[in-house]
């Protein structure tokens, strides 16, 4: 009989992974659930999953020191509590966490989930990704042990960085039970400058060179079928910072652009949706049709979508320069659209193809993830062994067998 079992203290989760650990009982690791649909099924094997730890009676902030730039929660928060609370005092979570629950015809979403996935929006390109503003964590491993890493300042050091291993483990090595996390000062405002009329090759050239300049880019992304209100094809370059500075930037971006496309810009409140949209993958993300996520050498990525459209019909979406394509499947298997993108992958400078959206059948029979080689295989199965020998958690949520 499945059973869920619902911790409020660290605590509890210690006693409720201790006894998975004792019985040899796979459990599933989730906050709200609204990122079931990213990653691989959870099952292992013959084994069964019956029992779920669900970590959203983990839940508040429990710590923030505005002037300090730290905030403390429980991995169970809800990501709007804590937007809304930074937003109160004028700044905000610089990577820009994308909702993808939407993606999957849902709401919401939690800490503990978005560090597990280690998700990131437009401006990562400037700010980094989740785990670079992780200053510490509390998770219990599937040994049933309590871990600490990190504390409340950005220089600490204690030791291995367990932070960054365990974001982006899609709970397969713990369970996040609390995170600390740097905040940073909100822009006084924001400006997008537009190049509309533009192919994907000449909105790389743009991206790459307005990026590679001294203006401080914060964003950059090309959507070929437009996004927030804004129609396609467009290539955009987001400006953020003091008005007098802001304004400087978008008339340098405007020189650098030249005569390379219709040069228009988008003020303050047009530009965050604009970028809001861009961040939630609107458009290219709506529908239920296979959503890949690749990962890409930036200037390589107009030769890769040639590569990919010549065997794949679908519709797509660059972000972070080029370095992010969001790419929708049509009227194909999604096994034969994973060969197609990962070989584009491989004959123009390599990168990662990630299933973000498919059917549960689907994902149980195609690579989610990027295929990892032999060594790196070989290590993930020894991290894996380290933290939680009995593969009690989450198993075969990244890779089968791990």
């Amino acid at each position: 009989m499945a059973e869920t079992v619902k911790p409020e203290t660290s605590e509890q989760v210690v006693e409720a992974i201790a006894w998975a650990t004792n019985e040899e009982a796979p459990v599933e690791i989730v906050g709200t659930g609204t990122k079931r649909g990213f990653g691989r099924p959870t099952g292992d094997g013959n084994r069964t999953i019956d029992h779920t730890i669900d970590l959203s009676g983990l839940s508040g902030i429990t710590l923030y020191e505005p002037e300090e730039l730290v905030l403390s929660a429980w991995a169970g928060t809800p990501m709007t509590d804590i937007e809304a609370a930074v937003a109160e005092r004028g700044q905000m979570l610089a990577f820009e966490p994308p909702r993808l629950a939407r993606l999957y015809g849902l709401e919401g979403g939690t800490l503990g989930g978005m560090i597990a996935c280690n998700l990131a929006g437009p401006r990562r390109v400037k700010a980094g990704a989740a785990r670079d503003h992780i200053l510490g964590i509390e998770a219990v491993t599937g040994r049933g042990e309590l871990v600490k890493s990190g504390g409340r300042v950005v220089k600490n050091v204690t030791g291995y960085d367990l932070s960054k291993l365990l974001t982006g483990s899609f709970g397969t090595l713990a369970a996040l039970t609390q995170v600390t996390i740097k905040v940073l000062p909100a822009a006084e405002t924001e400006e997008t400058v537009l190049v509309s009329g533009v192919d994907d090759v000449t909105a790389v050239q743009i991206m790459t060179a307005t990026m590679n300049s001294s203006n401080e880019v914060a964003a950059a992304a090309y959507a070929p079928h437009g996004a927030g209100g804004v129609s396609g094809p467009v290539a955009a370059m987001r400006i953020e910072g003091f008005l007098p500075s802001v304004a400087a930037r978008v008339d340098a971006l405007r020189d650098l652009i030249g005569t390379r496309g219709t040069v228009s810009t988008l003020a303050h409140d047009a530009s965050r949706t604009f970028w809001a949209a861009v961040r939630d993958v609107e458009g290219v993300g709506d529908g239920n049709l296979p959503l890949w996520r690749l990962s890409v050498t930036p200037n390589r990525a107009a030769d890769i979508m040639a590569a990919i459209g010549a065997v794949q019909p679908g519709m797509g979406l660059y972000d972070w320069g080029g370095g992010l394509i969001w790419f929708r499947v049509d009227g194909a298997a999604v096994d034969a659209s994973a060969a197609a993108l990962r070989g584009a992958l491989a004959a123009h400078g390599g990168g990662h193809a990630t299933l973000v959206r498919a059917s549960e059948e689907i994902r149980r029979t195609v690579d989610v993830f990027q295929p990892q080689p032999a060594p790196l295989a070989a290590l993930s199965n020894r991290v894996k062994e380290s933290f939680d020998p009995r593969h009690i958690l989450n198993p075969g949520r990244m890779y089968r067998g791990v």
